[in-house]
């Protein structure tokens, strides 16, 4: 049986380190954001996105 062994540089190590701090900062801040926004301004922003993309809403 062979074990094979793999390590990641440290270069590569901060950098996945600093997509995944980035990733749940912009995720908290969504979350954040979402959650005292005033729901006319949610719904709004809903609505304007889904005409800006010809999506069909009404």
């Amino acid at each position: 049986m062979v074990a094979i062994t793999r390590s990641l540089s440290p270069a590569l190590v901060g950098e996945r380190l600093s997509a995944v701090l980035l990733a749940a900062t912009l995720g908290i801040g969504l979350l954040f954001v979402s959650g005292f926004a005033p729901v006319v301004a949610l719904h709004n922003a809903a609505h304007d996105w889904r005409h800006a993309h010809n999506f069909p809403c009404h």
